[in-house]
């Protein structure tokens, strides 16, 4: 199995050439000690940890998976101590405030620690990754005898935290939720019921586990209305703040899943546990939902990731397997057959997967930026400027999540492709690639949910097409601005059409919907995908743009880096965006095609 290389030079051209990063973070106050020669630092300490300490147990944590043994959890061999490697490095603490032990840098220093691990390995990253919600929450919502109890030994990693919400009866409507929590004397709770789903809910690499828990006050309205946060954590702090007595709350069972196995997925059943109201009562939605955009930006990850490891490894195949020679001619005269890597279909694939990784890597970036004003809007107090990039970002993140995750399994199939019967063996790595990969189209809402979000919620609800319209007004003035380079010219004019295209698609159905309110649901897939490959084709073409000023001027990097990175955007445009325009035709397709069929006439059985 090939081993991974953090894409180093990748991420600097981004975060250095295309983004400007150092201005960026030059204009916020966590970002005074973000400067380039720290952040190439972090970035080369945090590459060499994933490639040395990571990667080589993404095999092995798949084959041995998570074991439960009277309600423990015991994770795979070498977990423990890559664990204790991450925490002592400080890495857990990157992003998180300097007053409760963090290092206090910009939150898209995290996304780009996360990156790295994620594609390394995706279930080890897991278990700190799930800290993070819990530690925003605190943060955000808690009283300070909260955050003073809790958010230390979160940030040191002593401690891991969970998001705990679905139940057996409800997953995305969470109004359903029946989690019982009864108030007690000494102003604590009693929570009682179950919870599925709950990745890290257990786990031997911390000696405590702070769980924010979804549940209801004996009195609270039905629906959402009803719903309050409480801390839940394993073992209750004792009055030092030190790991207590064990608390009410036990692992039943294990998810036997298709994928990510060395993550332990839970069944936590609650029996009258004690628990802390964070947050008023019945607003716990409001407060859980407070950092979802970077959540699901987190989610979007394993879109990035699985494109990224399963490229590496399909190009790597492709240079050193030989199968029968090129159509073109010879190219390997002295070797008994030409390497896969000359034959155009190979090509193809493996195109497909670099461009959706460098493509996606970009959206992430260019999301991160957005990111990291928002946190600082909330951290500082300033709610009109969190309102502001929260709704820029509200914008993009089911886009990322739901666009990019399904372009993640593709290039995850692709990888299994190009290598043949061997992708299909366990031992290569593949096939675990796509496995681990098909989660991440599910959980943080399926593609569906955030399809119906991003067009039913973000654009027809709250904006009224506007937040279309903001957007592609961006993207053509970016555009414009290039029509005058030849090199650039085609792929701006194209991206000029398509914000028109989108905008005009969005009041079609904008129109449509008055009539009939399945439209809604029966073109969002549609939207969001087609929305997806333009976004990306305009964060290829912002790329393009700066591979041919360095090609004029010069850069950071090789002058093959740069041409590259026009031939893969020559490659995106010509092969990949036109796929839009399937989704464009089909979300105009009346739902009459979805829904006139009988549920009872759907299958007709003996």
């Amino acid at each position: 199995m090939p081993v991974y290389k953090a894409p180093l030079r990748d991420m600097k051209f981004l975060l250095n050439e295309v983004f400007d990063y150092p201005g960026h973070y030059a204009t916020l106050t966590s970002g005074e000690n973000a400067t380039p020669d720290i952040v190439d630092a972090i970035l080369g300490e945090c590459g060499k940890f994933c490639e040395e300490v990571l990667s080589p147990l993404y095999l092995s944590g798949d084959e041995e998976g998570c074991k439960l043994d009277n309600g423990e959890v015991t994770t795979p061999a070498g977990y423990r101590d890559a664990y204790q490697q991450y925490a002592m490095g400080g890495w857990q603490g990157l992003s998180a405030p300097e007053e409760y032990g963090g290092q206090g840098l910009p939150a898209s220093m995290g996304l780009l620690k996360q990156e790295m691990m994620g594609t390394a390995n995706w279930p080890f990253s897991m278990y700190p990754g799930l800290s993070l919600g819990a530690m925003n929450t605190i943060f955000l919502h808690g009283t300070e005898d909260q955050k003073q109890t809790y958010l230390a030994p979160l940030t040191e990693g002593r401690w891991a935290g969970t998001m705990c919400l679905t139940e057996p009866q409800c997953g995305t409507d969470l109004g359903q939720v029946k989690t019982k929590a009864e108030p007690q004397a000494d102003g604590s709770y009693r929570l009682t019921g179950t919870k599925i789903f709950i990745s890290s809910g257990d786990h031997d690499l911390t000696e405590n586990i702070v769980h924010i828990v979804l549940a209801r006050l004996p009195d609270a309205p039905k629906g959402t209305r009803g719903i309050s946060l409480f801390i839940v954590p394993k073992f209750l702090p004792d009055s030092n703040g030190d790991v207590g007595e064990r608390n009410g709350v036990v692992c039943g069972s294990l998810e036997k899943k298709m994928g990510i196995k060395a993550s332990a997925t839970c069944v936590l059943n609650f029996d009258g546990a004690t628990g802390f109201l964070i947050g008023p009562e019945n607003e716990g939605l409001n407060c859980m939902f407070t950092f979802m955009n970077t959540a699901r930006i987190g989610t979007a990850i394993q879109g990035v990731g699985p494109a990224e490891l399963s490229y590496q490894w399909a190009l790597a195949y492709a240079k050193d397997r030989r199968s029968m020679r090129a159509l073109s001619g010879k190219k390997e005269p002295d070797q008994v057959a030409d390497s896969l890597i000359h034959h155009a279909d190979v090509r193809r694939m493996l195109l497909t997967q670099k461009a959706i990784a460098e493509g996606g890597r970009a959206m992430l970036y260019y999301s991160a930026r957005l990111a990291d004003h928002m946190v600082e809007g909330f951290t500082e107090g300033d709610d009109k400027k969190a309102e502001k990039y929260d709704d820029k970002l509200g914008f993009l993140t089911p886009i990322l999540k739901g666009f990019l995750t399904e372009l993640g399994c593709e290039a995850a199939n692709l990888g299994v492709q190009v290598f043949g019967g061997h992708g299909y063996i366990r031992e290569h790595g593949m096939e675990q690639i796509v496995r681990d990969t098909r989660i991440a189209t599910l959980y943080e809402g399926t593609t569906g949910i955030q399809a119906l979000d991003l067009l039913g919620r973000k654009v027809l609800l709250t904006t009224q097409g506007g937040a279309v319209r903001e957007f592609t007004l961006n993207i053509a003035n970016f555009a414009r601005k290039h029509l005058t380079d030849k090199r650039l010219r085609p792929w701006a004019l194209e991206l000029l059409k398509l914000t028109g295209q989108w905008n005009l698609l969005t009041v079609r159905i904008m129109l449509a919907a008055r009539k009939d309110r399945d439209v809604v649901s029966s073109a969002s897939y549609d939207f969001l995908m087609y929305s997806g490959y333009v976004t990306m084709a305009y964060i290829w073409l912002r790329q393009a743009a700066v591979a041919v000023d360095k090609l004029d001027n010069g850069g950071e990097e090789s002058t093959g880096f740069y041409q590259a990175k026009l031939a893969t955007t020559e490659f995106y445009f010509e092969r990949l965006l036109p796929r839009a325009q399937s989704h464009a035709t089909s979300m105009l397709s009346p739902s009459k095609n979805l829904m006139q069929l009988d549920a009872e006439d759907l299958a007709f059985t003996g």
